[in-house]
């Protein structure tokens, strides 16, 4: 390849991993038009310590492009473009992948990457077939054989809804470090195990009167999650802060998965993130515009969150019945997640019988549907008691805000 030169020593596997990586165990995602600079940076400030740039999608999206997972059946080509890098380049090339229906395919697949000369294998435990509503649990089992077939340094991608999944992901999987994608989106915290990993404050309050609740940042044996209001103003202050801009897209996707738990009830305000349009190349000038909604829904969020001052935090965490996981006070950063849609032919399966090679059968985790469509409501069961000054959720579907994410990881 014209311009390319390998002929200096480079690192490679463990001593790549170990000596310039410095070893990492959490890693964010590549994710299209979702890990930007400004994101990454935030993320790097609540604990991650490998983050990627995202794919830059040329043209198509990945199914039409034959790019990303899509491209898994063409081994050959494949096969040469990875070895193709790893001879010319300087630095060391990495490779994610998505798992096959079979664990046999899937540890054929990896140990051909590796043959390649990928020096890092990221497994994502989903087929490409596992996306949107039918995203589904990744499957640790087929992440925990590739580990075992391979010699080079193992990522596991998939399952991370809390803090607490890290540890039994990297038990179950073997797995050198975990990566998490929808995780990190819905909480870039999620890296973060207590309030004592809370950076210092970038922004004080605009409003010297600002009530501060008891509960405003929580932190239980799920992890730390905090108010969302105060990581999206972290989040819009890095962005102010950079030479280049951000993309309107990025900030309206980051701001509505981040408010997904409150958005549902501040319907106005829903709408009018929905409706910000930015002119090109004015990007920075209107930064302040979604400050000021995010001002206003931190205003009325602690105004919640004060309303309930004199409960303790187990009385304000709630178990959805629908997959038996924590669903926290609506002011604060957490996952989404939802049952996983009923079988073909309108049958409904009872939930003994819901089950995932992935997850013990007693574990919460087999019920449940990573989703990704950032504005869609919870289930009616997932919903709390709100105070009497926040309106009710409206399920007026014309005035519902619809947001594209589906594409968001690229692999």
């Amino acid at each position: 390849m014209p311009g390319l030169n390998a002929q200096a020593t480079k690192l490679a596997g463990y001593e790549f991993y170990e000596k310039v990586l410095g070893s990492p165990k959490y890693i964010v995602a590549p994710m299209v038009d979702q890990s930007e600079l400004a994101w990454r940076r935030l993320s790097r400030r609540y604990g991650g310590q490998l983050v990627y740039t995202p794919m830059i999608n040329a043209k198509d999206i990945a199914r039409r492009g034959c790019y990303g997972s899509f491209l898994q059946d063409e081994w050959d080509l494949i096969y040469r473009l990875v070895n193709t890098l790893h001879k010319n380049l300087s630095v060391p090339v990495t490779a994610k992948f998505r798992v096959f229906p079979t664990v046999e395919k899937t540890v054929e697949y990896a140990k051909m990457l590796e043959s390649a000369g990928a020096q890092i294998l990221t497994c994502h435990g989903r087929t490409r077939d596992q996306r949107g509503h039918n995203t589904g649990l990744a499957d640790w089992e087929k992440i925990r054989a590739v580990k075992q077939a391979v010699s080079v340094p193992v990522f596991a991608n998939g399952n991370i809804l809390f803090h607490s999944d890290i540890e039994r992901c990297l038990e179950a999987t073997g797995a050198d470090a975990v990566m998490s994608a929808e995780g990190n989106l819905y909480n870039p915290a999620v890296f973060a195990p207590s309030l004592a990993s809370m950076p210092p404050p970038v922004l004080p309050p605009s409003d010297p009167n600002t009530p501060h609740p008891r509960h405003w940042h929580i932190a239980t044996d799920t992890g730390l999650h905090p108010a969302h209001t105060t990581l999206a103003l972290e989040y819009l202050s890095i962005v102010k802060s950079l030479k280049t801009p951000t993309s309107n897209g990025a900030i309206k996707a980051h701001l509505f998965k981040l408010f997904r738990p409150a958005l549902s009830r501040e319907t106005d305000l829903r709408d009018r993130l929905g409706k910000m349009r930015v002119d090109r190349g004015k990007e920075r000038e209107c930064v302040e515009k979604w400050e000021e909604v995010v001002r206003e829904l931190d205003a009325r969020m602690r105004r919640d969150a004060m309303d309930v001052n004199d409960k303790t935090i187990d009385e304000l965490i709630t178990i959805d019945p629908a997959t038996g996981l924590k669903i926290l006070p609506h002011w604060v950063a957490q996952p989404y997640f939802r049952p996983l849609p009923p079988p073909p032919g309108g049958q409904t399966l009872k939930k003994k019988e819901i089950k995932s090679e992935s997850a013990p059968a007693d574990s919460p985790m087999t019920n449940v549907n990573m989703q990704s469509a950032a504005t869609e409501e919870p289930p009616t069961s997932s919903k709390r008691t709100t105070s009497e000054r926040s309106p009710e959720p409206n399920d007026d579907a014309s005035k519902r805000i619809k947001l594209n994410t589906d594409s968001t990881d690229s692999g």
